[in-house]
């Protein structure tokens, strides 16, 4: 395998495509570009300027403000907005909520699926989302759809959480991801739905080594 790829990697919340992909960009030496991360940064933008996260015509006024970057190695990234360093703001529950929301309209979508288009152009890159293999790159010359039971992606979910110090049970947070998961699989614009071309790997009850394994035997036989 010598020429640089195109990975798409899509999935829903907390199955565990994040991390996968940080350690699978490590691996390949490539560039991880996490697009949840863009629209989060759009939700964030709105709840700081106290915009209703679905008022199209609100939201679309404020996207020229959201400039994001990726600084550092796939192995520490930090996600920049207009020069400041929001990756733990990000990860909190309210900014996800609104993401959701932004997510769901077509000029944020517009917006950022452009942006990342360009950043992938000249491959070697790792890109990963719930429209990656459907919509951005949908020429990628790997597409993996990751999945994990709703029990294991509730229990992850609520471990970063914990990490966070947000106390929350594993009921509620079992519903925050249902809930998440009939938005972004019923959008109108680019709805979460697997690839007809891609791979799916669940990740339920496997090691992170394990999975990456598993994704390294599909692209070194590309």
């Amino acid at each position: 395998m010598t020429m640089k790829l195109k990975i798409a990697m899509d999935g829903p919340c907390a199955s565990g495509k994040s991390t996968v992909a940080k350690l699978l960009a490590v691996r390949l030496g490539y560039k991880l570009i996490n697009t949840g991360a863009m629209y989060r940064a759009v939700g964030l933008t709105a709840i700081e300027k106290g915009i209703d996260p679905l008022d199209e015509e609100a939201v679309k006024a404020i996207l020229p403000e959201v400039k994001v970057d990726f600084e550092g190695p796939a192995s520490n990234q930090r996600v920049i907005l207009n020069g400041r360093d929001i990756t733990e703001r990000i990860a909190e529950p309210d900014v996800a909520s609104a993401a959701s929301s932004a997510s769901s309209l077509l000029p944020v979508r517009e917006d950022l699926v452009a942006q990342q288009q360009a950043l992938a152009k000249e491959g070697g890159v790792v890109l990963e989302g719930r429209d990656i293999g459907t919509v951005v790159l949908k020429d990628a010359e790997c597409k993996f759809y990751i999945v994990a039971s709703i029990e294991e992606r509730a229990r992850r979910r609520l471990l970063d959480y914990e990490r966070m110090g947000i106390k929350k049970s594993l009921a509620e947070v079992q519903e925050e991801l249902s809930i998440r998961d009939k938005n972004d699989m019923t959008r109108e614009h680019s709805p979460l739905k697997k690839a007809d071309d891609a791979i799916e790997i669940d990740t339920t009850g496997l090691t992170i080594d394990k999975v990456i394994e598993k994704l390294m035997a599909y692209i070194e036989a590309v």
